[in-house]
Parts: C-alpha cells; structure tokens; sequence
C-alpha cells in the first residue's frame, strides 16, 4: 500500500527541517537514527471520549521530536531516545498484542519523525487484514510529501495546531516556520480524511475516520486561540472536530519564559469555549479544569514493549 517512491531515511526530509541527512550514519535535527524508539505500549484512556472511549486507545508512545516545546508535557521522552529500538516487524507485532487487550484503536503518538518505518508496519497489518482505525497523533510538522505517502495507511489525523503566529512558534517551539508548514499539512490530512465517521458502540461513537484537532489553550494567549479556532472553523467548517484543550501545566526547570509558569485561567478557557460556540461550531469537545494534572501524562517505564 506504500506509494512507488521510497519512503526511506536517506537523505530525510520527513519533515520541514528538511536537513538532508542519511540517518543510517549521520543526525539531523531531531538526532534520531533509523530504528524507532518506544517509551510505551499500552491501553491508555485519557484521550477524547471517541478515540478512548472506556476500553481505551492503544497507544504507542515514540521517543523523539522535530520540534524543542519549551513547555512539553512530554519531554521525558521527547528531547531524548528514552526507550526500546523495535523494528517494523516488533511495530506490527505491537498492534496485535494491543487489539488483543481491546483497543479500541491504535494510536501512533508523536511518531512524526520514523514515519518511513511506521508505514511499513501499517502496510504490513493492512494487508494481512487487520481492521482497528490506525490514528496519526502529531504536532503537524511534517511535511506534505510524507504524508501523501501515508495515503490510504492512517485512518484518523489527531494534529495539534500549536501557533498561527511564527513568532510564538520561533520562540516556544524553535521552528517559526510552523504555522505555515502545519496549515498545508493539516489541508493534506483533510484532503485524504475529508469527513468524520464513528461506528456506534456500547461505549458510544467511536471514530473510524477524521480528523480530529487540537489546540492547547496557552497561558496569555486567549487572542491567539481565538485566532486559530476562526482560522479552522473557515477553513474546514464541519469536516473537522476541533477539541480545545486546558491541560497545560507549567513544567518544572522552564526558565526564562514567565509567561508560562502560570496555568490559564478558568475565566480564559471558558471565554475560549464561548467564543467557538459564538462560531457556531458545534463539532468540538472541551475539558474540565481536573484535565491539568499530571495524572495524565503515563509513566515511560517500557510498558508492553
């Protein structure tokens, strides 16, 4: 099912860094190599109610990224290969073991930068007729060409869509290129997903096709997320499910950033939550103030690997 040009790690231009190096001997950006690093696999239930549901997503947890979150909730595993090599062999592997315990899904958490791999593996399950939704969960730092070449692989695009301003992006995240790289391949996911479908299910709708986008609710930057709740409801109407989040927590060691080492308010979020209802968007799902806990964020202890 792979597309006939190789998806390789030569020459790696996965995403819009596009550094050009071989990860076979060499690093780029990100430092990765050529095997994928997981943290965890396993049941995990904190995500939207129709990824979740009460049997849980099967969540597979990569280590690594293509963007430096000054405020990453993740960065135990993000900013460094915390984990276990699997091969694609091990990845398809992975999927069965999760369908057994009885995911409703399997959810490829931030695998934007092994890619090349993950489809691999996806093609692989496919062809022997596996038939759980697979989600791509990622900051939308790819580039389009590699996602044209997940067509027909990933069934639900779960993108964050972190700044409209390169501003922001430049200095919270270090790649003030983003918001223009995130739109074009935020349009590709809608182009290969351009509805949501849900199969009804005792836990209720359960996503089987989509995209469903996120946005976390900064502290200070109520106008931005207005500003990009607009943007996607313009641009994509109701294709899309927009899920606003007010998860962010300030991370212990951030310095140098003041604005962030508060939570939003309740009084910003809900005047966020207003808004989109003002749009007319009816397509969304909001959180409760109990979402800000480190609860949610799992232990990377190699769970399931």
């Amino acid at each position: 099912m792979l597309t006939e040009e190789a998806f390789t790690y030569q020459k790696c231009n996965i995403c819009p860094r596009g550094c050009g190096v071989d990860r076979h001997s060499s690093a780029g950006f990100c430092k990765a190599g050529t095997f994928p690093v997981l943290a965890r696999a396993a049941l995990h239930y904190w995500e939207e109610p129709c990824i979740s549901g009460s049997r849980g997503s099967g969540a597979l947890f990569f280590s690594g990224c293509n963007l430096r979150c000054v405020y990453c909730q993740n960065a135990e595993i993000s900013r460094k290969p915390a984990g276990r090599e699997v091969s694609s062999g091990r990845l398809c592997e992975l999927f069965y073991e999760l369908k057994e315990k009885g995911a409703n899904n399997i959810n490829l958490v931030t695998a934007d930068i092994w890619l090349p791999t993950v489809a691999e593996a996806i093609s692989r399950a496919k062809e022997e007729g596996f038939e759980l939704p697979f989600i791509l969960n990622t900051s939308a730092y790819i580039t389009v060409e590699s996602l044209k070449k997940l067509e027909g692989l990933i069934d639900i695009y779960l993108p964050d869509l972190k700044y409209l301003r390169s501003e922001d992006a430049g200095r919270y995240s270090l790649a003030a290129d983003y918001p223009e790289a995130a739109g074009h391949a935020i349009d590709e996911m809608v182009r290969q997903q351009p509805d949501c479908h849900f199969r009804d299910t005792k836990e209720g709708p359960m996503m089987t096709r989509g995209v469903l986008l996120r946005h976390l609710l900064l502290p200070g930057k109520l106008i931005a997320a207005k500003q990009i709740v607009k943007y996607l409801h313009e641009r994509y109407g109701d294709h899309i499910y927009i899920s606003l989040l007010d998860q962010y927590t300030p991370p212990e060691g951030l310095s140098g950033f003041p604005e962030l080492l508060k939570r939003p308010t309740g009084r910003e979020y809900k005047s966020l939550t207003d808004y989109a209802a003002a749009l007319g968007i009816t397509k969304a799902y909001v959180q409760s103030p109990e979402a800000a806990v480190s609860d949610y964020i799992p232990a990377f202890d190699g769970s399931g690997l």
